[in-house]
């Protein structure tokens, strides 16, 4: 399928790409969401090893398309859109990354709360700006960033509007890693996701969903969801080929299939 606001490609590797192309600045609009959502559905029926989300080299996306949004009627409209269309992606049962080159900003930081990693060039800048005019996060920014990075600094960046550089991103876990000097952002992230792919894909699965489903519930109920989904993960042949391989070969010898 062709799309106006976004890209997709897939690698040898099992990679998918997700790219944003909305000169300028990537503004996140309803038909950008639309079409995002589009690609999720499409890839969840046969899901690639690791998707990565990114905005090219300049800019990752410096928010949401502010001129959109005309009252609180037509912000809930977009708010919900974005809720839905990120949920999709932050439940996406595969390992997700996000690739930051330049400005994530509002509804840009938000897209890329709602990946599992994110890898940002060493000139990124970073925030969720919204308080500035006069507005919250709608996008997620509230519930997914305290999660993240805990609940003061959270406040702090959001109240305050702030955008924060590459190496303070890091230092708080807003990013997991920062692109070496001269090291392309895409290829960081590359290097990344190709490693990923390797794994058990099927494990990885439901490793991901023991966690993120875990840290909403209690510990009691995060453990009984550990247990069912730690039995299953030995009904998948990676499970029978890993083990044979430990036993035979030691740790870290085996290689998967994804089934």
């Amino acid at each position: 399928m062709n799309w106006e606001f976004v890209d997709l490609n897939q690698f040898e590797s099992d990679v998918a790409v997700i790219t944003l192309k909305r000169p300028k600045a990537n503004a996140i609009c309803q038909e950008m969401l639309d079409e995002l959502s589009e690609i999720l559905d499409q890839l969840h029926k046969e899901p690639p090893r690791v998707i990565i989300v990114w905005g090219g080299n300049k800019i990752f996306a410096a928010g949401a398309d502010i001129t959109k949004f005309n009252g609180p009627t037509q912000a809930k409209h977009i708010g919900s859109l974005f809720h839905k269309t990120l949920d999709k992606l932050a439940n996406f049962p595969r390992p997700t990354i996000a690739a930051i080159a330049g400005y994530a900003l509002g509804g840009g930081c938000e897209l890329a709360l709602a990946c599992d990693f994110r890898v940002c060039a060493s000139e990124a800048k970073i925030g969720q700006p919204e308080i500035l005019l006069g507005i919250i996060p709608g996008g997620g920014g509230t519930q997914r960033l305290p999660r993240l990075i805990g609940t003061s600094r959270a406040k702090e960046l959001i109240f305050s509007g702030r955008q924060v550089d590459a190496n303070e991103a890091f230092s708080i876990g807003l990013v997991d890693k920062i692109a070496k000097s001269g090291e392309n952002v895409f290829d960081a992230a590359m290097n990344w996701a190709s490693e990923l792919s390797k794994g058990p894909t099927l494990a990885i699965a439901l490793a991901k969903r023991a966690i993120d489903q875990g840290v909403e519930t209690n510990i009691h109920a995060g453990l009984n969801l550990e247990l069912e989904l730690f039995t299953e993960s030995f009904t998948s042949n990676d499970a029978k080929s890993g083990i044979e391989s430990f036993l035979k070969n030691g740790p870290g010898k085996a290689t998967f299939t994804g089934t």
